[in-house]
Formats: C-alpha cells, sequence, structure tokens
C-alpha cells in the first residue's frame, strides 16, 4: 500500500498471462471473505442504494475512471519535464588521491540526452573531510579546454554559489537553462579552494581532463591549462530535463563496460554506442544510456571500487529516470585469483535482480565474454572458463532476466568459442577494441527499451525471481 499527501492508495494488482506482466484495478467489491481496505471503504451502505440509479452509476465511473488512470500512469512512467540522467560515472576511493591546490578543474562528459535545462551531482563518497566547492559552471564544450561562447552558465547550490559536501555525501546543483543537443560534450568546471586531495575520482575516465594553475578559472571560455588527467574527479553524473518523456538505462559492469582499451576522447565505449544506435530511431534519442563501470569490479567482493552489490542502490537504483538495468558482471569473480564459485556468482545475479525489480526496473544479463589466454594459469584456466559456462548457461536458460543479451556471442570467435574473435579482440585477449565493443552495442535488441510497458510501476509488476529463476506471479484470472 502507497501513501501520498496522507490518502493511503492501493496500487493496480500484478499478475501475468502468457508471460506479459497485466496491470489490473483493484475490484470494487470484495469476491473472498478477506476485504480489502479498498472494497470496505467504498463498499454501498444501504442509504447508497437508495439514491437515484444515475448517481450510482456516475460513482462507479468516477471509480473506474480512477483506477484506468493509475494502471495508465504506471504503464506509460515516461513524464515530460521530469529529470533524467544523461551521463554517469560511479565513484572510486583513489588509491593515491591527487591533491588540487587552489586550482580548476575541466572535466568534459558527453551527454546521451539532450534537455533545457541541466544539473550536475558532486560525490564526496570517500573523502575523510568535508569537500569544499568554490565555484561551479557548466557549459557546451566547443573543442579541447574551450567553451562554446555565451554558453558558461554558473551552478548553485540551494542558491550559493559555493558549497560543502559532507564526508560520504552528494550534492546536487539548483538547476540551469541550458539547451544540450544529445550527445553533446559538457564542460564542468569546478574551482577546488585550498589544498584539497581527491579522494573521489573515477579513475578509468579516457577523456581529457584539464587542471588549471592556482585561481578560480571557472567563468574563463578557454582554461589556462597547466597538467592533464584522464580521470574523473568529485563528479558523479548530470542529469537532463525536457519536454519529451525520456527514460534511462543504467549499465552495471566492470573493465568491459568502462571501455577499457577503447580510444580516448572519442566516447567508443560499447554504452555510448548503444546511446548513438538509441539515438538513430524515429524521434530522435529520447533514452539516456548511463555507464556505471568501473574497472576491476566484482559482484560479491571489493577489488578496484566497492563491489557491485555492494553500490547497487547508489550507482543505480536512484539515478533519475532508471527504467532499465542491464547486468554485465562476474568475469573478475571467477578470473581474479580466490575468486568465486558458480553458485555464489549466481546467487549475487539473483540479488541485483530482486532488488531492481523491487524498485520497478526491467533488468536484462549479460553473458560474460571469452578471455582465452588473459594472464594463462592466473586469471584463465579450464577451471575458470567451465565456471563460466555455467554462469552463461544460466544466464541463458533461467528466466530471471527480464531478457538476455548474448554478449558472449557476439564477441567469441566460432573457430574457438573460448577466446575473442580476433578482428574484436584488444590485444590482451579480456579486454575489446573499438571494434568490438561496437559488435557488442550491435547485439543490444533496441525493442527491449523502445516498446512496451516502460514505467517503473509496470516493470516492477515481474515480481520477485525465485531462486528457481521463474517470476513470483500469480496467474491471471480472465473475468467470467
Amino acid at each position: 500500500m502507497r501513501v501520498r499527501m496522507g490518502v493511503a492508495l492501493h496500487a493496480p494488482a500484478a499478475c501475468h498471462c502468457d508471460g506479459e506482466a497485466i496491470l489490473s484495478p483493484p475490484p470494487l467489491y470484495p469476491k473472498c471473505n478477506r476485504k480489502s481496505v479498498f472494497a470496505t471503504n467504498f463498499e454501498p451502505s444501504p442509504a447508497a442504494s437508495r439514491r437515484p440509479l444515475a448517481i450510482i452509476a456516475a460513482t462507479l465511473l468516477t471509480l473506474a475512471g480512477l483506477a484506468m488512470a493509475t494502471a495508465t500512469l504506471a504503464k506509460d512512467g515516461d513524464i515530460a519535464g521530469q529529470w533524467s540522467g544523461t551521463w554517469a560515472a560511479s565513484p572510486q576511493a583513489a588509491s593515491v588521491p591527487l591533491e588540487f591546490s587552489g586550482q580548476t578543474i575541466r572535466q568534459i562528459v558527453h551527454a546521451s540526452i539532450g534537455g533545457t535545462q541541466v544539473r550536475v551531482r558532486l560525490s564526496n563518497a570517500y573523502g575523510a573531510s568535508p569537500l569544499h566547492i568554490g565555484a561551479a559552471r557548466v557549459g557546451l564544450r566547443s573543442t579541447g579546454a574551450l567553451i562554446a561562447a555565451g554558453s558558461n552558465r554558473v551552478l548553485t547550490f540551494s542558491g550559493s554559489a559555493s558549497t560543502t559536501i559532507p564526508v560520504g555525501a552528494l550534492a546536487v546543483s539548483d538547476p540551469v537553462d541550458l539547451r544540450v543537443p544529445d550527445r553533446a560534450d559538457l564542460a564542468i568546471s569546478l574551482w577546488i579552494p585550498g589544498n584539497q586531495p581527491a579522494a573521489t575520482e573515477h579513475k578509468l575516465g579516457l577523456q581529457t581532463t584539464y587542471v588549471s594553475p592556482e585561481g578560480d578559472f571557472s567563468g574563463a571560455d578557454l582554461l589556462p591549462t597547466a597538467t592533464t588527467t584522464a580521470s574523473y574527479y568529485y563528479l558523479a553524473g548530470v542529469d537532463v530535463r525536457s519536454s519529451v518523456p525520456s527514460r534511462a538505462i543504467v549499465v552495471l559492469g566492470d573493465s568491459i563496460t568502462d571501455g577499457l582499451h577503447s580510444s580516448p576522447d572519442a566516447n567508443r565505449r560499447w554504452p555510448n554506442r548503444l546511446a548513438e544506435r538509441l539515438g538513430t530511431g524515429k524521434g530522435g534519442n529520447r533514452v539516456a544510456v548511463l555507464n556505471a563501470g568501473i574497472s576491476g569490479n566484482r559482484i560479491l567482493h571489493d577489488k578496484a571500487g566497492t563491489n557491485a552489490s555492494a553500490r547497487l542502490d547508489r550507482d543505480v537504483l536512484v539515478q533519475p529516470g532508471a527504467r532499465y538495468l542491464i547486468v554485465l558482471e562476474g568475469i573478475n569473480d571467477i578470473g581474479i585469483p580466490g575468486g568465486s564459485a558458480a553458485e555464489e556468482i549466481i546467487a549475487g545475479h539473483h540479488q541485483i535482480i530482486d532488488r531492481a525489480h523491487a524498485m520497478g526496473l526491467k533488468v536484462y544479463g549479460g553473458t560474460l565474454t571469452p578471455f582465452q589466454a588473459f594472464l594463462p594459469g592466473i586469471y584463465y584456466s579450464a577451471e575458470n572458463e567451465a565456471t563460466r559456462q555455467v554462469v552463461n548457461q544460466w544466464i541463458r536458460a533461467s528466466k530471471a532476466y527480464d531478457a538476455v543479451i548474448d554478449f558472449d556471442r557476439a564477441l567469441r570467435d566460432p573457430a574457438n568459442p573460448s577466446a575473442m574473435r580476433p578482428a574484436y579482440d584488444s590485444g590482451d585477449h579480456l579486454h575489446p577494441n573499438d571494434a568490438g565493443y561496437q559488435a557488442m552495442a550491435d547485439a543490444v535488441d533496441l525493442s527491449l527499451f523502445d516498446v512496451g510497458t516502460r514505467g517503473r510501476q509496470a516493470a516492477a509488476a515481474k515480481g520477485p525471481t525465485l531462486a528457481n529463476g521463474k517470476p513470483n506471479a500469480t496467474p491471471c484470472k480472465c473475468p467470467q
């Protein structure tokens, strides 16, 4: 039961017919001994039964309309004017934090969808002390560290041009008006006063970050640059708002999702390529793709970054506009020495699926890609390959996921299915090259995001996943 504005609302009942989730409005009258609150509250009294027939009919039509409106809202889900993430990077604890000394950082992000308003999310997730942001701006990037003239907007936080982010916390900027085209580059400039370590970063940025000499240069169109790096600092996400309904896919993964060995400053990770494919359809790109990959990530244990199970809430479930989750995790659980058994990895997948379903997301499973000859005897072994096959068979056959994206099939060598196709291999035999990342994006069926029910409530109708991989759903009983 949901409560809004002090009123108790009973959600439409969810059931399944022929594998399709159906939202059924609550009955006006109970059909069993255990009456619902809805039925009790609206059961007609003897006095009501004596009212004119027209009034009773009008009352029933009103109630039916409310139930239908609830079901329609649940189905459509996407509402114009709501916020959606357009870019994301999962925070990591810096092993050797870079220290800024009164400098300005200009970071470039590639929006997956556009909008007319922007806000920025900053993170102090791993800081040991409060993070002071002296000034912040966002603008359209022209080239390099240059911002397009007239587009550099001041960011405020609760009306203030500066902010202090508590230890472990997130800060969201106030909205600013800025017309952002689909797949545009944005430049986010942060002035970091004093001496402060960048304890929170995203290490594999694959994008040049520009660092100024000492001073607040956030308002400069062309940032004077003292040095550059290829990581993101403090920056967790960028959101947009548009008059056109939008929704987002979040991709939870490891270095393959993070884009290791893809071309720097070129946005050729497979989630970027997926966003490009989504943007070629009729009506433009209204489905954002948010990359929650961390190199070295595992489902069950920390390695490079917090494990996927622990960061699911922060990096996936609270992303603005999230409707879908693609999971491509588990190869590091297998390959890193002291790894997990197939049963443990599968149990971890079940937990991610159930928690995402509880928040109304549709969840799609990606099969684990080939890795023969990557650090043989350390990472790859015949035993580890057998574990990968067990996990992949479960992903394909269990029906625990709402759908399966077969990345293994897209990348494997037909002549040697344990290895990656040579044309897609970056050279280390685990990570694809640009062509391989394109093949991964091409393996995704776009109808998973373009048709059918799209709202959080409709997706939630699938219900929790049982241990046997079957949905926990009550069969529909069609009206007689």
